[in-house]
């Protein structure tokens, strides 16, 4: 049962354009109607509490609309307490009772200022010391119009105090200049080494923080021709990541764009002979050891980073270099990006890269070169992903310790620390293993998998190890037949007899 009454929903219905309303379907609108009601009240009474008072208004049931996603209810602005009368002869009705309003003194009324939504916002006052300048802080320095304005009653100037102004120190100005010069003049010499040892130890240079991320930014838009000066900021980056005494994270948004423009520009350097393949591997690390330092702060660096990279190497318009940076990104970022993003786009990519290499298709010297870079930079990616399956494969699997022969030519081994449990070492499958046989391919040279199930009494541990050898060994033939018996040298022998 409802306390809104059937009538209600009827004359409601009415004023929507529902005359002939069914009495069963008002009866069962009512309860609904009566719990959104309730809805609407309890978080309106949540907006009077955040708000410190003790009374609702129609600023609180707003609100409540508000947060709902309602529109607003109108004509119930004010702020001032409603006045319901009740109405003669009826007991349960009321009505708000509203002074009458001459409608000539309501024209010539002047109109009252647009109200304002209320709204919070938040600024910097101070970012490690430093007042920013923005709007809602105060000048740094005093104005003269203020210095002649600021007088009290009697006449007698006022003294205006200003916000403390950070100061860098004359011994701080030397030591950045320094570094600037070197970086500049000298990037190669003995002097800069030294100098980026003191950036990665020095506990008191974090005033000097913002003037070298200001300095990176500005020195790779400005000068991606020059490859020296550009490796001798991404080495002034990697110091200051260093140093366990700077909050260099406050400071990413200014250093993430010029690392990223060193790892997927067109063209870095101004020489052919400039390696700019190394300057690109340098940087792919920094933002590698970013994403592994500040990832967990910031929750959206490593997707944004790793978007991009993937757009840059899907993206057939782009240079065959900038498809090397990409590649070495997303290797930096780990092998689970290698095996996701990759391997996956690996079969296409190399049917457009393939051309590229040879030289019957490509006249092209410096294009070839390109394209065999890229070719190598996506063979070490893929071995190395292999090379860490095979890794872990062999943690879980450790070595066999004897074999032995079971009468019909076949060679079994026992699995150490696990008892009653005899594999044969040509099988590459297990049947109570979510169902999935799997084994290497005939070009691999190894045999046919023969299955066999293994006891109940397993070891998670023995489990693991032969899934992980199982999807080892459904990707190691189709990434073979791609990269021929280069692959193999990613490969360790140990790990190797795993699956031989």
């Amino acid at each position: 049962m409802s306390v809104i009454p059937k009538e209600s929903i009827e004359v409601i219905s009415q004023t929507l354009g529902i005359p002939n309303l069914s009495p069963d379907v008002a009866l069962a609108v009512a309860p609904d109607l009566e719990y959104r009601i309730r809805e609407i009240m309890q978080e309106s009474i949540k907006c009077m509490r955040h708000s410190m008072r003790t009374f609702l208004t129609a600023e609180d049931v707003d609100s409540a609309l508000a947060l709902r996603n309602l529109e607003p209810i109108y004509g119930f602005a004010s702020k001032d307490n409603l006045r319901f009368k009740r109405a003669p002869g009826h007991n349960d009705l009321f009505y708000i009772d509203d002074r009458d309003v001459d409608i000539k003194d309501l024209v010539e009324e002047p109109l009252p200022k647009a109200p304002l939504d209320t709204s919070i916002t938040s600024h910097w006052l101070a970012i490690e010391g430093v007042q920013p300048a923005i709007p809602e802080n105060a000048p740094t320095e005093a104005t003269p119009e203020i210095r002649k304005t600021e007088y009290k009653e009697d006449g007698l100037p006022v003294d205006v105090k200003l916000p403390v102004k950070h100061i860098i120190t004359t011994e701080l100005q030397l030591y950045y200049e320094k570094i600037i010069e070197l970086i500049l003049n000298k990037p190669g010499s003995i002097p800069f080494r030294r100098a980026l040892v003191t950036l990665a130890t020095d506990s008191g240079l974090h005033p000097l923080v913002p003037y070298f991320t200001r300095f990176v930014a500005d020195e790779v838009a400005r000068n991606l021709h020059n490859l020296n000066n550009l490796f001798a900021s991404m080495r002034l980056v990697r110091s200051l990541l260093q140093n366990p005494h700077i909050h260099i994270e406050l400071y990413l948004h200014q250093l993430m764009p010029p690392i990223i423009t060193c790892i997927v520009a067109k063209r870095l350097g101004n020489r052919l002979s400039d390696n700019h393949w190394e300057l690109r591997d340098f940087s792919a690390n920094l933002v590698a050891l970013i994403c592994k330092r500040f990832g967990h702060m910031y929750h959206n660096l490593q997707p944004r980073v790793t978007r991009t990279f993937l757009h840059t190497f899907l993206d057939p318009t782009k240079a065959l270099p900038q498809h090397y940076g990409a590649i070495k990104g997303i290797a930096a970022l780990g092998s689970r990006m290698v095996r996701l993003l990759i391997i996956p786009n690996l079969e296409p990519y190399l049917h457009l890269l393939v051309p590229e290499m040879q030289l019957e298709k490509q006249k092209n010297e410096i294009k070839r070169q390109e394209a065999w870079q890229v070719y190598g930079a996506l063979l070490c990616a893929v071995g190395q992903n292999m090379h860490e399956k095979v890794k872990g494969i062999s943690s879980l699997l450790s070595p066999p310790t004897r074999a032995a022969s079971n009468g019909n030519g076949k060679a079994m081994i026992a699995m150490p620390g696990v008892t009653g449990v005899v594999v044969p070492m040509n099988s590459m499958s297990v049947d109570n293993m979510q169902g999935s046989t799997s084994g290497f391919s005939p070009m691999m040279g190894a045999p046919s998998s023969v299955g066999r199930q293994l006891p109940k009494e397993n070891s998670p541990i023995l489990a693991q190890a032969w899934k992980d050898d199982i999807d080892a060994g459904q990707l190691l033939p189709p990434v073979f037949e791609l990269f021929g018996e280069s692959l193999l040298s990613f490969i360790p022998k140990p790990e190797a007899s795993i699956f031989l």
